[in-house]
């Protein structure tokens, strides 16, 4: 009788933990706030850094560590200071962090596509008195940044470095150093106004090498070798690198994304899983079959930004057991992470079992906001927030101070005061903005939905770009989907405008009349994108996201684009095809004779 009720009570206690991920919960809660400096790792790799050139044993990296602390420690760097890099990825970029690092000072992370005021307000901004540059580019721009700023070029400066002593830097360089004080200064993408930066603490960076909650630890148990395109000044490149160096495992880099390149990279270096941003993936997978395709050593890929329509067939295609999907920001409070190996977790940015999802209740709101302004609905008697169900979704909302507090923005105190929002569930209380629209199902899984400000309304109704952009980028033939909305006179909301990447072979012939129909069969008649552009370049960012920004500036005037080409759907939308959009149509709609 006792055996039996005690086989019946696990099969019971098995059913629960299976249905509310009890011990997922349990085991993924949070590490302790208080940090502590990671243990050395029990058996590092032998070499911890490969490139196309060759690759560096730790007595290699060491070396040039101590010679570029020397380096700037002769150029006047002293605790406490920034040193702008402006390089694409190369190890040589990794051995100025770790030399800046070793005598208390940090790298002012500088994206080297940036120009004009971007730039020089980026190196404004880090207050850096020198400037680490790998090519010819902006020389004259740089100048302008302020005197007594001086610009080094590497190739101007290896000679030197060589020459400089390779014994460790005195501990005493990094005295007075605090949990708060940077590991390295970071920027936003800049695409909707100008960068702002944002400390990575070195706080932060223990609790990123001590446990998995980002998932930047090596996916496997030992052996674990990770590729790196990612630009390095970019939070998710940066961060997984330097994660995989104090860990002791290996990183392979690439000095950018090349979609020819990838794959004879990662059969090169041996690669057991690589990083991704945006659209990355779905770039690789446009490239035609090959039956090299699974050949290779890696399993595993850890990003952000893979589209559900992009996710199962990369997975499928080239043999990828694990997709590592989290949501983060360069400076944001909140982190979520969801390692998918099958079905249940595909699509989604995280996952939260019955516990945590209990926990943090009320530290995630789910809000509801108005798509035209942007702002927050509140509650009319109350005057708080209004809560969306979460498994609507809405802008979420994180409290502060919460487990991951925000830094704030680095010198910048008007910016991050605009990240604040207070008032949201009692008086008095203080949330973050994350900016993003999300969602979690009953089963605890987190997708995302829309950055604010690209949700749109339309016939009265919200529409999700995201949702549009799965459906069109479903279709055989489209490489990619950017969809926004577009103002057009005398209509209120805006028009649905997605802007396409199609496959060189089918673009010719591509059956437009066939994607309609698909569209039509999938979205509700508001969602249906009106106007296409059949883009001859791509529009994605420096680091493989999508960037709206011009698309939506040239909207579907055709004076205005003149490059590609525009389609709609006439007759008030009510076409069979997608049809030229000519300047005369355009002027229609402005003379107020085509009410769509």
């Amino acid at each position: 009788m006792a055996l039996t009720t005690a086989a019946a009570l696990a099969t019971g206690l098995a059913y629960l933990d299976a249905k509310y991920h009890l011990s997922k919960d349990i085991k993924t809660a949070s590490p302790p706030t208080t940090p502590s400096p990671p243990p050395p790792p029990a058996t590092p790799t032998p070499k911890p850094v490969w490139t196309r050139t060759g690759s560096y044993t730790w007595s290699d990296v060491l070396t040039q560590c101590h010679r570029y602390a020397h380096f700037f420690l002769a150029r006047g760097v002293h605790r406490g200071d920034f040193v702008a890099v402006c390089m694409q990825n190369s190890a040589d970029y990794i051995f100025a962090w770790l030399g800046l690092l070793a005598i208390g000072a940090a790298p002012a992370m500088i994206n080297h596509n940036l120009a004009g005021e971007a730039l020089l307000g980026c190196i404004r901004t880090s207050g850096a008195k020198l400037i680490l540059v790998d090519g010819d580019g902006n020389e004259d721009l740089l100048k302008r940044v302020a005197d007594g700023v001086m610009t080094l070029h590497l190739c101007d400066i290896r000679d030197e470095i060589s020459r400089m002593s390779t014994a460790a830097p005195e501990d005493s360089l990094r005295n007075g150093l605090t949990p708060g004080d940077p590991m390295a200064l970071f920027y936003t993408s800049g695409t909707t106004g100008m960068p702002k930066a944002c400390i990575l603490p070195i706080a932060a960076s223990f609790g990123l090498i001590r446990s998995n909650e980002l998932g930047l630890h090596p996916v496997g148990p030992k052996n674990e070798r990770c590729y790196v395109c990612m630009p390095f000044y970019h939070g998710t490149g940066g961060i997984t690198m330097m994660s995989q160096i104090l860990c002791g495992s290996t990183v392979c880099i690439a000095p950018k994304f090349s979609a020819s390149n990838f794959w004879p990279d990662i059969r090169a270096s041996q690669a057991t899983w690589f990083l991704y941003v945006g659209e990355t993936l779905r770039y690789l997978l446009a490239a035609p079959p090959s039956p090299d395709d699974k050949s290779h050593t890696a399993r595993a890929a850890y990003g952000n930004g893979c589209r559900p329509d992009v996710w199962t067939r990369f997975q499928a295609r080239f043999g990828i057991d694990t997709l590592g999907e989290f949501y983060n920001s360069t400076e944001g409070p909140l982190a979520l992470r969801n390692l998918s190996r099958g079905d249940f977790l595909a699509h989604a940015v995280g996952h939260h079992g019955l516990l945590l999802r209990w926990r943090y209740r009320n530290q995630y709101v789910f809000a509801a906001v108005d798509p035209d302004t942007g702002e927050v609905l509140r509650d009319e008697r109350t005057g708080l927030v209004v809560r969306s169900p979460h498994q609507v979704g809405g802008e979420v909302l994180v409290v502060m101070p919460g487990e991951r507090p925000f830094p704030g923005y680095y010198g910048d105190e008007k910016a991050t005061e605009k990240k604040y929002i207070r008032d949201v569930l009692k008086k008095g209380d203080c949330y973050y903005r994350t900016g993003d629209a999300m969602r979690m199902d009953a089963d605890g899984r987190w997708f995302f939905l829309d950055r604010l400000g690209d949700t749109f309304r339309w016939k009265g109704e919200n529409v999700s770009t995201a949702e549009v952009a799965q459906v069109l980028g479903s279709y055989p033939g489209v490489h990619e989907a950017v969809v926004y909305g577009v103002e057009l006179p005398g209509h209120d909301g805006k028009a649905g405008a997605a802007a396409l990447h199609l496959d060189p072979s089918v673009r010719d012939k591509f059956d437009y009349a066939g994607l309609l129909q698909h569209a039509r069969s999938k979205l509700p008649k508001y969602a249906m994108p009106i106007f296409l552009r059949i883009l001859n370049d791509q529009t994605a960012s420096h680091n493989n996201k999508q960037n709206k920004v011009p698309l939506k500036r040239d909207g579907v005037d055709p004076r205005k684009v003149q490059t590609d080409d525009l389609l709609w759907i006439e007759k008030s939308g009510k076409g069979r095809t997608y049809v030229p959009f000519r300047e005369q149509d355009w002027d229609g709609i402005m003379a107020g004779k085509a009410k769509l």
